[in-house]
């Protein structure tokens, strides 16, 4: 696979999402960035939904984690499908009911704009560290196989590819990144099947034998009931499912403001149920992906298993046994998982900073057009500076240390949306931001005490204790409300 072959599969796939993008962007106004004007067909929405949930890392991830794991990640995404369908019965209406642009408005109608800009500042620092290293991780494969041939420097390569994401999104916001989302989640679903397909036919695996030697692998294990001390325990990954779905979905800016295109309530509603349902077969495509790359890699001589779980797909996906077609999917798959999530990040956040906290709403049509396309342009300097940064510092551990520095901003947001909804107490609001700095603090210290002290491991649990803690420290800062007339169902 050379670099000419790499770079006319990434040009001719930016091509297409740019001409999607401003096809869908015409006549395009403030609302239309923000919301999509309330008129997006929820099958649309359904479809992007699913391939903004996988990112260049998931795009990877996945398929490598099988020869560890096994199935075992389905466990999870059963869990996301329960957590989609509390997102769709108890939040979708909620922000519906509201009109709400910024979902983190509902926090300030809540409690006050102390906790409203808490909210976003905390969605604005998770949703920055992570964008950009997910999109870091694309811009290194990039950089080894198309720049470092040719010459061209890492900064370079951030500067053009964050330009590109800028492009196609700086006119029409939500109402092109569900398209572009949308062919985005072809893009990865055609890039699989064809990989599967090709690995097969080399192995010369066909149809039953095709079948017998996925379902007889090792590998081939979805349930995980015998050992709860074990990660992969099926409780720990079902539950730990339904409330990432939550945090990470139903809490976030980038994912919602999707959802919320929408016609109505109704509509996002069955929109989300729908990709809660396909996401559940498009990551069992992946892992049986990664089944076919453990199995080419026992077979063929000459490949060996990496130290490192993601890097069996690029490794298989670049061998010379295979046609260039399996590294062109493997290059037009990577490069749609992170550049749709770098440019739904971006317009999000444009969305979160201008509403949230430069409340740019308030302003007439013109000044909210101008404000709008500054803050949209500052976050993609913002974003290609972190990237450089990364780049900078790129020890594994200090890419693995701004992932779990991201997961834990998580923790207030579900915590706050939780004690909103199901508390009647009000908040002394000035009291919400040092609450919401204090509980990360303390998961940080009550991890470090239990790996010290008892070799115990945390992991997805700690988003739930996160949130406790915080609704902990929002009920010690808190009173009875004046009415206690008012039913939780009015309170939220």
């Amino acid at each position: 696979m050379t670099p000419s072959t790499i770079l006319i599969a990434f040009f001719a796939y930016v091509a297409v999402i740019i001409a999607i993008s401003w096809l869908s962007s015409r006549s395009t106004d403030n609302n239309g960035f923000f919301t999509g004007n309330r008129r997006a067909p929820w099958p649309v929405v359904a479809i992007a939904t699913v391939g903004a949930a996988i990112s260049g890392v998931t795009f990877i991830s996945v398929p490598g984690m099988v020869a560890d794991k096994g199935l075992s990640y389905l466990q999870m995404v059963l869990g996301f499908i329960v957590g989609y369908a509390v997102i769709a019965f108890l939040l979708v209406p909620l922000f519906y009911r509201r009109n709400l642009i910024s979902i983190y408005g509902y926090l300030g109608e809540r409690f006050g704009m102390n906790t409203y800009r808490t909210g976003a500042w905390f969605f604005f620092v998770s949703k920055m560290l992570g964008a950009s290293v997910r999109f870091f991780v694309v811009c290194i494969v990039l950089q080894t196989l198309v720049c470092e041939p040719l010459g061209i420097p890492f900064w370079v390569n951030v500067t053009a590819t964050v330009a590109l994401v800028w492009l196609y999104t700086f006119r029409g916001g939500v109402k092109s990144l569900i398209w572009t989302d949308a062919f985005k989640s072809f893009c990865l679903v055609v890039s699989a099947a064809l990989c599967v397909y090709f690995i097969a036919a080399n192995l010369h695996l066909t149809g039953s034998g095709l079948y017998r030697a996925v379902t007889e692998h090792e590998s081939f294990r979805i349930f995980y009931f015998d050992d709860p001390a074990r990660g992969t325990y099926f409780w720990k990954q079902f539950i730990a499912g339904i409330f990432m779905a939550i945090a990470i979905n139903g809490l976030d800016q980038d994912m919602m403001q999707r959802h919320l295109a929408c016609r109505d309530s109704l509509s996002s509603q069955k929109n989300m149920i729908t990709s809660g349902i396909m996401q559940f077969f498009v990551i069992g495509l992946f892992l049986i992906l990664g089944i076919m790359l453990v199995i080419y890699i026992d077979r063929m001589p000459g490949l060996e298993m990496p130290e490192k779980s993601d890097e069996i797909f690029g490794l298989v996906a670049a061998h010379p046994s295979l046609p260039p077609a399996v590294g062109v999917m493997f290059i037009i798959g990577l490069v749609a998982a992170a550049y749709s999530a770098a440019g739904s990040a971006m317009v999000s956040l444009t969305t979160s900073f201008s509403v949230d906290i430069l409340n740019a709403t308030s302003k007439d049509e013109s000044r909210l057009a101008s404000t709008r396309k500054l803050v949209h342009a500052a976050m993609a300097l913002t974003m290609a500076g972190v990237i450089i940064i990364f780049y900078m510092i790129s020890e594994e551990d200090a890419i693995s240390a701004v992932y779990t520095l991201a997961s834990y901003t998580y923790g207030p947001i579900l915590g706050l949306f939780t004690f909103g909804m199901f508390s009647r107490r009000q908040v002394y609001d000035r009291m919400v931001p040092p609450v919401c700095v204090a509980a990360p603090l303390l998961c940080m210290a009550i991890k470090s005490w239990l790996h010290s002290s008892f070799s115990y491991e945390m992991s997805f649990e700690l988003l739930l204790l996160n949130a406790l803690l915080t609704c902990l420290g929002l009920t010690i800062f808190s009173r009875k409300p004046q009415s206690v007339t008012a039913s939780w169902q009015e309170k939220i």
